[in-house]
């Protein structure tokens, strides 16, 4: 029986991004892997290995890791490994570039946003830049998922023969293809301490430094001294230990931090505008979300949003930290109700091609 491994730092990338690859290769005969940091069960998954991987490139425990994922990779013989996730996708291709002559094992990573990009600080260029063009040749192939890595890739990394791209990690349409009734967003806006007729924008994604929600708190305050019925949902987990609460505790009337939520396409059905602050991204599945729910989008101007927003066309691409201009946005949008109807019927056309049947097809043609 042919064998695959998926490798990720975190349990988390798998359940979040991978299932229907997992079950893919398993319709397929496969008997497939998962390595990981973590202990969670993971669907279509045949065997789960741990390996201490570290998300710090600085962190002793990736030369275990190293050795440790070695081991595994020489004993199961894999025809396929799969890597992601920037350190994930470090420890496989030094555990496996020999297995790639020994074995004829396949290497695909799939990087999900470099961490070098244009407008990036220079410690990332100097730091993660010769890295990954270094991995490139223990890389059979390298799937970038917005266009800016991939003329990178395609042109840097000539080690690596075959550099594709991807759009994202595909939306289940079916996920987002429903619709509630009045009473149902009334009660879901209700237990969240919402009226019918507030403005909700909403910013689905870990709270980090990153993602930059600090500058949609900043926006929220400027907003509510006009507009106090304009209300903020934060979801996502906190890992910026409690400061976004810090900075938002005289605003948070307008300001709801939510947590994990697994109730996302029924949040965004209460929604108007999907709004994200991100100084970087990969290929943003929370701006994906929100397209295949119809719903605009004003976001920063960062790597991956650019592929996905043409500005005043299916919503709005600020510049990042302008928070005039993407406060006057959101107003344009509170104020016009034709135009937001306009741009949520061009996010349902546009979201189309980022489907996840068209990416599964897609990546069958790579992994094949």
């Amino acid at each position: 029986m042919k064998k695959v491994l998926f490798t990720a730092t975190v349990d988390s990338h798998i359940l979040q991004f991978h299932l229907p690859f997992l079950k893919l290769f398993k319709e397929q005969g496969y008997e497939v892997h998962v390595a990981t940091n973590g202990n969670d069960n993971i669907p279509y998954c045949d065997k789960k290995i741990k390996i201490c991987f570290e998300r710090s490139p600085i962190k002793i425990n990736n030369l275990k890791a190293i050795s440790d994922l070695k081991k595994v990779i020489n004993e199961e013989k894999y025809d396929i490994i799969h890597c992601h996730t920037p350190m994930g996708s470090v420890v496989t291709r030094l555990a496996a570039k020999g297995a790639r002559k020994k074995y004829h094992t396949r290497v695909i990573y799939t990087a999900h946003g470099f961490h070098f990009f244009k407008g990036a600080p220079l410690k990332n260029w100097l730091i993660f830049y010769p890295v990954e063009k270094y991995l490139s040749r223990y890389t059979d192939t390298l799937i970038t998922i917005n266009h800016e890595d991939y003329e990178l890739a395609k042109n840097k990394f000539k080690k690596c023969k075959d550099v594709q791209y991807v759009p994202g990690v595909g939306i289940d349409e079916e996920k987002f293809n429903f619709t509630m009734t009045k009473k149902e967003k009334s009660e879901l806006r209700k237990s969240l301490g919402l009226k019918d007729d507030d403005f909700v924008l909403t910013c689905i994604g870990r709270l980090d430094k990153n993602k930059n929600q600090g500058f949609l708190i900043e926006v929220i305050r400027e907003l509510i001294t006009q507009y106090p019925n304009i209300h903020l949902l934060l979801v996502g987990p906190d890992e910026f230990n409690g400061k976004y609460q810090e900075q938002a505790k005289d605003v948070l009337n307008n300001v709801h931090f939510l947590g994990y939520r697994n109730d996302i396409p029924q949040l965004l059905k209460i929604t108007d505008v999907s709004v994200s602050s991100s100084l970087r991204e990969g290929l943003p599945v929370n701006i994906l979300e929100a397209m295949a729910s119809g719903i605009p989008v004003v976001a920063t101007n960062a790597r991956g949003v650019r592929d996905l927003i043409t500005d005043g066309i299916n919503g709005y691409v600020v510049d990042v930290n302008k928070e005039d201009i993407f406060i006057d946005k959101i107003l344009k949008l509170y104020n016009d109700n034709e135009f937001k109807s306009n741009i949520s019927k061009n996010n349902l056309k546009d979201v189309k091609k980022y489907y996840l049947s068209d990416v599964i097809n897609d990546m069958k043609f790579f992994y094949n």
